[in-house]
């Protein structure tokens, strides 16, 4: 079953630094897009309806996909502060905890952001003609992926892998 957990481990890994660069382009995107907007309202004086809200539907893809890599990276909100004072057998603990809150908000994510991008679909946003479902598309599939980075570690650690940080763990309580 482990050999079987680090292959999936490998295929989100794929998953993730995807998204990762998925999440990069849309930032450039958006950054262009932005630059253009500002050039045409303020040189040529004659702005482009889409622009801004192309950039605002850019800007929340990357942001949920990077909230959802951040996941799979450990670089999201936890307990962090209980683990200075708790002793080292805890810790695994205390993180598996922070991983099931984490798999919790994102099934809620998933539940009510599909909600809300179904009652979405036969709206249009008027100066891009696509379905409103696009707006509030990012918060399901960053859910979804929060929701499989969550239980790869759950998983991982149930199996006995090292999935967390040992060597951040080891500085904090050496000093």
């Amino acid at each position: 079953m482990k050999d079987r957990l680090l292959k999936i481990s490998t295929a989100l890994r794929a998953l993730s630094n995807g998204s990762l660069w998925i999440a990069g382009v849309g930032l450039v995107a958006m950054t262009v897009i932005v630059a253009y907007q500002v050039y045409m309202r303020f040189i040529v004086n004659a702005s482009p309806p889409w622009t801004e809200a192309s950039s605002i539907m850019i800007m929340s893809w990357f942001i949920f996909l990077g909230a959802a890599v951040g996941v799979r990276e450990n670089f999201h909100m936890g307990f962090d502060v209980l683990l200075y004072f708790l002793p080292s057998a805890a810790k695994p603990w205390l993180r598996a905890v922070t991983d099931i809150a984490i798999f919790a908000f994102a099934a809620g994510m998933v539940f009510y952001g599909g909600e809300l991008a179904l009652r979405g679909w036969s709206v249009r946003i008027p100066v891009l003609g696509l379905p409103q479902t696009f707006t509030y598309l990012p918060i399901v599939i960053s859910g979804v992926l929060m929701c499989l980075f969550s239980l790869e570690r759950l998983l991982l650690r149930a199996a006995g892998e090292n999935v967390d940080d040992v060597e951040a763990d080891a500085t904090m309580t050496a000093d």
